[in-house]
């Protein structure tokens, strides 16, 4: 009972709506029920996590594209999202036809295949989209970043033929792994075989899941059997994470699909000049955007890592007289690109200075005075009371260029 009295609390205090008040990072409104508000420092968030993705995607040969957001239903007809995910859907009418928001990126990506006609020399072909996505999720079961109608996802959709599937899910679990070893994450791989009610040939599923199997097999990290849990249209790869409560979360997915390229009768030209049917998979790693943050900011409970971090650096002055030198060295710092401020409210003394910034978790704190203003340095200091001492501004700037670029989680030793 103790032990889980003791879990309850912790989990309080890393709530992450309670941090992302205090942090001044998103909030939510009455008036947009399930979209979040993200304020500068959320967004700061926000945008480098998809920055870390897009320069993923440039290593591994995804091409990025722009989708529309509102679509004819005529198109979730097609996809068969309309009969199976109406009700999930914002739809309205405009000149007597409905359009409904997307709630995914897949058919409107079935589309830009279809937009002309494709060789094999072209495939695997990867697609990835960060488009505004919108589920009609009950307001009852919203609940802060977790749950939302509004979101983003790092999608992806690889069109590729049968006999790619094993590699592509290779890449796609290697790709997942480098991530997840990022933030530090332990996870849990599952594979989903064929349901009860499923569409197409029982020997495709067959072979797409021995693929499956075999690239889980390679990929040398332990996995189990989830028998009949697949999709209708194909069987998956389901991925579980723990945080640093242990907590288990469903983010990333890699799941095929053989049933939209026939919808969308989606076809290429073979090497033997014949028309073939590609397969889909589905993948995404963050899965929403909005909800790796709330993991994230309740995993790190607040304490945000140098290179994710909305609070990088605090300039301080030890007095008055050396505020335009700080304000000097916060702007230099700044312009290197990174998130950094400067305290120069003569209200508080240095100390509570210095500890109001550990509070706020600023991970690097550049004491200035006479010392640092004569000789063009700073004396750095950080949220957890390590003082390293006096650096020049220039070689404090190399040295936070190298912790941003290494994405370590122990910045502040590591400086």
């Amino acid at each position: 009972m103790k032990e889980w009295e003791k879990f309850q609390e912790e989990a309080a205090k890393r709530d992450h709506r309670k941090i992302g008040r205090e942090q001044e990072l998103f909030f939510f409104h009455e008036l947009s029920p399930g979209s979040c508000f993200f304020q500068p420092k959320g967004a700061h968030i926000y945008n480098t996590l998809i920055e870390f993705i897009k320069s993923e995607y440039r290593k591994r040969e995804f091409q990025e594209v722009v989708s529309p957001n509102i679509y004819n239903v005529k198109l979730w007809q097609t996809s068969g999202h309309w009969a199976h995910y109406a009700e999930n859907m914002f739809s309205f009418d405009v000149e007597k036809e409905t359009y409904a928001l997307k709630p995914m990126n897949c058919p409107g990506h079935c589309l830009m295949f279809d937009h002309r006609n494709r060789s094999w020399r072209e495939l695997p072909l990867r697609m990835a989209d960060f488009g505004v996505l919108h589920r009609n999720e009950l307001s009852g079961a919203l609940t802060g970043l977790t749950r939302v109608r509004r979101f983003q996802q790092d999608d992806a959709h690889i069109f590729c033929t049968t006999e790619q599937i094993g590699q592509e899910m290779m890449s796609s679990l290697d790709f997942l792994r480098h991530v997840y070893t990022v933030f530090g994450f332990q996870f849990h791989l599952r594979l989903s075989t064929r349901p009860e009610k499923y569409l197409g040939e029982l020997e495709m599923w067959e072979n797409a899941e021995k693929q499956l199997a075999d690239s889980l097999d390679s990929f040398g990290e332990p996995w189990t059997l989830n028998p009949g849990d697949g999709a209708f249209y194909g069987p998956k790869i389901d991925i579980t994470i723990s945080d640093a409560l242990k907590r288990q979360h469903q983010c990333a997915t890699i799941q095929l699909d053989f049933q939209l390229p026939i919808r969308f009768n989606l076809n290429f030209i073979s090497e033997s000049g014949e028309k073939k049917r590609p397969v889909i998979i589905h993948r995404a790693i963050f899965g929403s955007v909005e909800r790796m943050i709330a993991i994230l900011t309740e995993s790190f409970a607040g304490k945000w890592p140098f290179w994710l971090s909305p609070r990088q650096a605090i300039v301080i002055p030890v007095g008055p007289q050396f505020d335009e030198y700080s304000e000097k060295v916060k702007k230099e710092i700044y312009e290197a690109g990174f998130m950094c401020d400067v305290d120069v409210d003569h209200g508080d003394t240095l100390n509570k200075k210095i500890r109001n910034a550990q509070l706020a978790q600023y991970n690097f704190i550049l004491v200035v005075g006479d010392k640092e203003k004569t000789a063009n340095t700073v004396n750095v200091r950080t949220r957890d009371n390590n003082v390293h001492g006096e650096f020049s501004i220039e070689e404090t700037i190399r040295r936070l260029q190298k912790l941003k670029i290494s994405k370590t989680n122990n910045s502040e030793v590591e400086f």
